[in-house]
């Protein structure tokens, strides 16, 4: 069965950019996910304009559902928005790291059931192929390698 988790999580990540949200619970559910996440605190005079750009600080949690019409349009809104897209992204924008771990489980052929990315751990929850559960609790950093592999991949001329 293919998956598109790169793609969708990439678009989810995009989305919680725009609110500020780096930390947060994502829950794969039938056909949609389900994130719940509070946008970071302004730590500094940058952070601050840049959460008035994004109409207002909010510092209160907030829930999203992202379904498969919100995927797409998000993936296209993100299409859009990329205007160098042979440039190597930065690794540590929430969507980046999105993709590359979407991309980790689709090699692992594994169903995503569960994620909570705090500022710098990963923790999964997943089933394997057989149906098997397996969490796996990752530092941001050991994804690093693997993106770039990816990178690679997609960066190719076919």
């Amino acid at each position: 069965m293919t998956r598109f988790y790169d793609r969708h999580l990439r678009a989810i990540g995009q989305s919680l950019e725009q609110f500020g949200i780096n930390v947060f619970e994502l829950k794969s559910k039938k056909g949609e996910y389900v994130v719940s996440g509070t946008p970071e605190k302004a730590f500094s005079l940058i952070a601050t304009i840049r959460g008035w750009g994004r109409r207002g600080p909010k510092e209160t949690a907030q829930t999203f559902t992202f379904g498969a019409k919100e995927i797409e349009n998000l993936e296209r809104l993100g299409e859009k928005k990329r205007s160098k897209p042979d440039r190597l992204p930065d690794f540590y924008n929430v969507s980046s790291l999105l993709r590359t771990v979407g991309a980790y489980l689709e090699r692992k052929q594994a169903r995503l059931l569960q994620m909570q990315k705090q500022p710098l751990i990963v923790t999964i929850l997943y089933q394997d192929e057989n149906g098997h559960p397996h969490v796996e609790d990752r530092t941001i950093a050991s994804f690093y390698d693997f993106f770039i592999e990816q990178y690679g991949k997609r960066s190719r001329p076919i």
